[in-house]
């Protein structure tokens, strides 16, 4: 199973019978493997990016902005600012004599332009080996204009995506303390879903429908004042596990926030999700509402993909996402659908995740943690997998192997998530495993 396999990724890769040892995972990038993981910077812009009023200044190259411009495809129900890259554009003369009065001067420039209530300002790998007082700058600018500029450090060299999400979330929390002391709400907060081709506006629909407010979100369709409300909230829902948690655990401390993860990919784990909401927060009447919506969007997502059913039915599906949790709900998505996973793997997958992922899957399967292309393709290959789920990075690699394609990451324009994401998402796959096209991509 393991020929041609680096031997320091050995202990990252296990099958799903194979032994009872844990793999190992939460590590650094093995040098040398091309590891699909993004960097620091690239983690914490995608959790902030989303606040659709906030300025985003990255204090490095251009490089830097230019990458991470208006990659997620988050909506907006009211600012569009976000949707712009701001750059200091560090050069050679700015790495030899220091680039903190260019940053100066790029803040000076937002406020007397824009005048925004909050500037996060990332510092880059350029600017963490110059060794710029980054927050310094942001307190002087702070006194200076009275809006909130808070530092973010994403140095991509101080750890990988995972460093960015928790370097993301201590930075929401310089926001939120100042206003803790607040009278607690009747409402939730949902964190770690981006409102991804307006996946939010889905579950906020879900609990208005069995009447539970939603105080604040992070960060999907978030602004600046949505967010200073979330310590009153009683509860936290945590989706997106990976780059959430840590935020979630912080506000439990802080502000004696509960919380849960609930995931909202598939029937089963969006049915789950939304009563366990109701059970937490509401009366017995938010209960009944509860059971009664989710017993009749089952019913109705189920007759939906109904028909897909006999074409999809013992298909195998190949898996690589950002987190955990996400894998377990695919898992177990592509089971109602009739197909099964022979391949699952993620960038920032937990311990506790891959158990579970270990118990969900069919004996044999291969589970592995930060994959590298050459791994992908060796264990798709051996395994058959005619589809593979994943991001923009994995998308060549499938349609070079010949082999179908679903895009579940942060860049896509059509929602997944919720009872009308298991339509798209069962109408998607089965466009892309059974297109001719297969026939002649792969003779």
């Amino acid at each position: 199973m393991y020929t041609h396999v680096l031997e320091e990724r050995k202990n990252s890769i296990k099958t799903s019978d194979r032994d009872a040892a844990p793999i190992r995972c939460e590590t650094a990038s093995v040098s040398g493997a091309v590891s699909q993981r993004a960097c620091v910077y690239c983690g914490a812009r995608v959790v902030l990016n989303p606040i659709t009023d906030a300025f985003h200044i990255v204090h490095g190259p251009i490089g830097c902005a230019s990458y991470t411009w208006d990659i997620r495809g988050s909506l907006s129900s009211g600012s569009e600012l976000y949707r712009n890259s701001f750059s200091t554009d560090l050069q050679e003369k700015d790495v030899v004599f220091g680039g903190a009065k260019k940053l100066t001067s790029a803040i000076d420039e937002v406020m007397n332009v824009y005048a925004p209530k909050l500037i996060f300002v990332y510092a880059t790998c350029i600017a963490g080996v110059i060794g710029d007082d980054v927050e310094a700058v942001c307190r002087e600018a702070e006194r200076k204009y009275g809006s909130r500029v808070i530092p973010v450090k994403a140095p991509g060299f101080s750890g990988n995506k995972s460093t960015g999400y928790r370097m993301a979330c201590d930075a929401l929390m310089q926001l939120l303390l100042p206003h803790r002391e607040q009278a607690a709400a009747d409402g939730v907060n949902i964190l770690g879903d981006y409102n991804l081709a307006g996946e939010m506006w889905i579950i906020k629909n879900y609990m208005k429908e069995i009447g539970v407010p939603v105080i604040s979100t992070f960060t999907g369709d978030a602004s600046y004042d949505r967010l200073l409300g979330a310590p009153s909230a009683r509860l936290n829902v945590v989706q997106c596990a990976g780059s959430m948690i840590y935020l979630a655990e912080r506000m439990e401390m802080e502000f004696g926030i509960p919380w849960i993860k609930a995931s909202f990919f598939g029937i089963e784990d969006t049915t789950t999700a939304i009563r366990q909401i109701a059970d937490l927060t509401g009366s017995p009447e938010t209960r009944r509402k509860a059971e009664a919506f989710t017993r009749r969007e089952s019913e109705r997502a189920t007759a939906l993909t109904a028909p897909y059913h006999k074409s999809l039915a013992g298909k195998k599906a190949a898996i690589f996402v950002g987190g955990g949790f996400k894998a377990i709900s695919l898992v177990r998505q592509f089971r109602e659908m009739g197909m099964e996973t022979v391949l699952v793997g993620t960038q920032t997958g937990k311990a506790d995740e891959y158990e579970v992922l270990g118990k969900l899957v069919s004996p044999g399967t291969v589970i592995l943690d930060d994959a590298n292309p050459a791994e992908l393709e060796k264990f798709m290959r051996e395994k058959g997998a005619d589809i593979l789920v994943g991001g923009v990075k994995e998308r060549p690699l499938a349609y070079k192997l010949g082999i179908a394609f679903c895009d579940h990451n942060h860049e896509r324009k059509h929602a997944l998530a919720g009872y009308e994401g298991v339509e798209n998402f069962a109408r998607e796959v089965n466009l892309s495993v059974n297109s001719p096209v297969w026939h002649y991509a792969r003779g």
